[in-house]
């Protein structure tokens, strides 16, 4: 473990005393633009395509994976880790964060119509974004906050 991983534990162990709510609020936004590039891509993709619901469904959330998992590694890698030891420093956290966003994200999508949009340029398509950012961020924070005070979430 390096030097700086080993302060980021140290961070979330005095975080177990006294909940780390900025350092939550900080990893869930994070994890929201990286869910969200992916999202909003397979949305677009899927809507522009005339895709039915579940296969934009799942379009949107591998590419959330994707961008979720390459925006959590990226800051590791530039610190010195090689992508395998950073994949092992953040899968478990990253993994259930964007499990837990994309769930809420694509359901708040799916009920607001969004996905349903006939096109990009029609306002339901972003009406659907507007109600699955919020309900992503909002089902997520709680959970990396937990995941923080667990030391199951690393710092980036």
């Amino acid at each position: 473990m390096t030097h700086e991983h080993e302060h980021c534990a140290h961070d979330h162990a005095e975080s177990r005393s006294q909940p780390a709510l900025g350092l939550s609020v900080h990893a869930t936004l994070h994890c929201l633009s990286g869910c969200s590039i992916g999202e909003i891509a397979g949305l677009a993709i899927g809507v522009s395509l005339g895709w039915p619901v579940w296969g934009t469904i799942l379009l949107a959330t591998t590419l959330a994976y994707v961008s979720g998992f390459t925006l959590g590694l990226w800051p590791l890698v530039r610190r010195g880790h090689g992508w395998r030891e950073a994949l092992r420093i953040i899968w478990i956290g990253e993994a259930i964060s964007i499990a837990v966003m994309e769930i809420a994200m694509n359901t708040a999508d799916y009920l607001a119509g969004g996905m349903m949009a006939p096109s990009l340029l029609h306002p339901g398509f972003w009406i659907g974004l507007a109600f699955a950012l919020p309900a992503g961020f909002l089902a997520a924070w709680p959970v990396n906050w937990w995941l923080l005070r667990r030391n199951l979430k690393a710092c980036h």
